[in-house]
């Protein structure tokens, strides 16, 4: 049986890699996000709605959507997220704060909540929430999003524990520092706030890892397909790093 596999802002970065890799193996993928021209862009062959993943109301007729066309999916990655604002603790804007966690967490909690009776009707399925290495260390001057990726472990851990005796496997991936636009706007956004250059950041989180480098979109597709598969079974409620062994989290050099 062709695997449905729904992920949450996958019509960029990281999601849309997963999108394409899922595809690559056969599945019938859809994708939602926030992002019009984005969503207009996906690849023939990929469903793509415009959905806010922390909206309560447009998740709910999203997931009565994809009930109705088809009857369940058997995969989901909950990886809608926003990097949010720059600031430290002390001068971190309220609505900003709340922001980032809607996105981040919100929006995780409610793809599980919706995608949870449907892989209980049908004894089986996979949850994938996307997480980071910063929720696992903590990250300067970005406390909603660590906040938020920390929180979402937690989710993640329940939701495996509640689901487990329906056949429902939960696990989250923790990426560290990702190639592509949306780092490149973080550690600008660091730069400026730790006095620092773009490349003085950039390769200080590089040279943060053991394996001394930064990690392609690809990598964590990789996981999400291993994860995903009949390989992995019997692996749920952990969180994997894909990030080349994090060993210097908040780089100033």
């Amino acid at each position: 049986m062709t695997r449905r596999v729904l992920i949450t802002a996958g019509a960029n970065g990281i999601g849309l890699v997963m999108a394409n890799a899922f595809a690559a193996t056969g599945a019938e993928v859809w994708v939602t996000d926030v992002d019009p021209a984005a969503l207009k862009a996906v690849p023939e062959g990929i469903r793509a709605s415009l959905v806010n993943a922390s909206d309560e109301s447009d998740m709910a007729a999203f997931f009565n959507e994809v009930k109705g066309i088809w009857g369940g999916i058997d995969v989901l990655c909950a990886n809608a997220g926003i990097k949010g604002p720059t600031a430290s603790v002390e001068e971190m804007p309220l609505d900003e704060w709340r922001d980032c966690i809607a996105v981040n967490l919100d929006g995780a909690m409610l793809a599980a909540k919706y995608a949870a009776p449907l892989m209980k009707a049908a004894g089986k399925g996979v949850m994938l929430f996307t997480t980071s290495t910063a929720g696992l260390y903590g990250f300067p001057y970005r406390a909603p999003y660590a906040a938020a990726k920390w929180a979402v472990i937690g989710l993640m851990k329940t939701v495996a524990m509640e689901l487990g005796a329906h056949g429902i496997r939960a696990n989250a991936i923790a990426p560290g520092s990702v190639t592509g636009p949306r780092i490149d706007r973080v550690f600008e956004a660091e730069a400026a706030a730790k006095g620092m250059t773009y490349e003085q950041v950039r390769d200080g989180y590089a040279s943060g890892t053991a394996l001394g480098r930064l990690s392609d979109p690809e990598d964590i597709a990789n996981m999400a397909i291993f994860l995903a598969s009949d390989a992995a079974r019997m692996v749920s409620g952990q969180v994997l790093t894909v990030d080349g062994f994090t060993i210097n989290p908040d780089p100033k050099v």
